[in-house]
């Protein structure tokens, strides 16, 4: 699993990121958590609104609020659950 979050490195932007991370190590996903920090890097990804956090290269939140911990969880889970055969594999 891809997991980008995108910001110019407002506080905002580095809370956004330690949530992703809490959650991904909460959650036990095997991910790579990438910053990205170049406005033309997040224009690419479509994120109008920082920050913005993109999973598998699906905007999953963009701008304020920021949300809670929770809720990145579901979201980060959610994308996993749909990457998975009904078998339960990877795929």
């Amino acid at each position: 699993m891809e997991i980008k979050v995108l910001g110019p490195g407002c506080a905002n932007c580095f809370k956004m990121e330690d949530l992703v991370r809490t959650a991904v190590k909460e959650l036990g996903i095997d991910s790579s958590v990438t910053k990205i920090l170049d406005i033309a890097g997040i224009a690419r990804h479509g994120i109008l609104f920082t920050p913005g956090l993109v999973v598998n290269g699906k905007i999953k939140h963009s701008g304020k609020p920021l949300p809670s911990l929770d809720k990145v969880k579901e979201l980060i889970k959610a994308e996993a659950q749909e990457n998975r055969c009904y078998c339960g594999e990877r795929i």
